[in-house]
């Protein structure tokens, strides 16, 4: 133990045999923020529908009232400003960046909003992606926000550690889709919420069905739905499933993803509400 210790082990980097508490790898926001609770949407695999759900979770959310904002750690796919419809960048100065509105309010920060063009890639290796995420959470002037949904990158690999160890997540939305050899992959991101002490608030099917206009059937296109079977399997209470909808498509594609039609989010949003916030 150092002379000079002042037995505060939350705030030092020291490794000594008198440490009273563990290390904290969170990151402190800035005094210009105040993000109440924290909402990570994750997959095992690219290409289930993550970008959809955080973004009609969050359009859902603004709905019922809440300030919501939208933090992209996808840094190599970024898809949410699209989604929404925002072109405009984000600002900044010597200290702090400012995030940009939807037309309803939500506050977003992605890589897409400092990059001179959108179709620029980012080559860039796992350490500097994980920085720039934690910089999205301590440098940007986020304000009072009452749920952030964070876009994961799918995997388990340096981002999706960076974001469960730096953000005060309370909970998280595993995204699948129908087909059977997704049940592995869903294992992995369970798993790794639970060595981290992160709760599962639920499991989002995507591509559930589709449902005929005229009839009203619905057609399992990509194979018998498993999800309720993968929630029994790991202990997940809460379950939803978004069909098959070229309409959801065009919405993301024209920027107008907070006008979807639909009550498919509805009872996910209230999971979290009541996991969260006890109601």
């Amino acid at each position: 133990m150092s002379e000079a210790c002042d037995h505060n082990c939350e705030s030092c980097g020291s490794d000594c045999g008198d440490r009273t508490s563990p290390q904290s790898f969170q990151e402190k926001m800035n005094i210009h923020s105040n993000v109440k609770h924290v909402i990570g949407i994750v997959s095992g695999k690219g290409g289930v529908g993550k970008s959809l759900v955080t973004s009609m979770l969050a359009a859902t959310m603004k709905k019922k009232g809440y300030k919501v904002a939208v933090l992209d750690a996808d840094i190599t796919g970024p898809s949410i400003p699209r989604a929404f419809g925002i072109n405009e960048k984000a600002k900044g100065d010597e200290q702090f960046i400012y995030p940009v509105e939807t037309k309803t309010g939500i506050k977003v920060m992605s890589i897409n909003l400092l990059l001179d063009d959108d179709s620029d890639p980012v080559i860039w290796r796992g350490p500097v992606i994980a920085g720039a995420v934690k910089q999205f959470w301590t440098d940007v002037v986020w304000g009072d926000i009452d749920y952030m949904f964070v876009d994961m990158p799918p995997g388990t690999g340096d981002v999706p550690l960076t974001v469960f160890q730096s953000l005060p997540m309370n909970g998280i939305v595993v995204v699948t889709s129908p087909q059977e050899l997704v049940g592995m992959i869903v294992g992995k991101a369970v798993k790794m919420a639970a060595d981290m002490n992160i709760p599962v608030l639920g499991l989002v099917e995507n591509m559930s069905y589709y449902e005929c206009p005229s009839c009203h059937d619905k057609h399992e296109i990509f194979g018998n739905s498993h999800v309720e079977e993968f929630a029994v399997q790991y202990g997940i209470g809460n379950v939803a499933k978004i069909p098959i909808k070229p309409e959801l498509a065009n919405l993301c594609d024209q920027g107008n993803i907070q006008e979807f039609d639909g009550d498919w989010m509805d009872d996910m949003v209230s999971k979290i509400q009541t996991s969260v916030e006890g109601k």
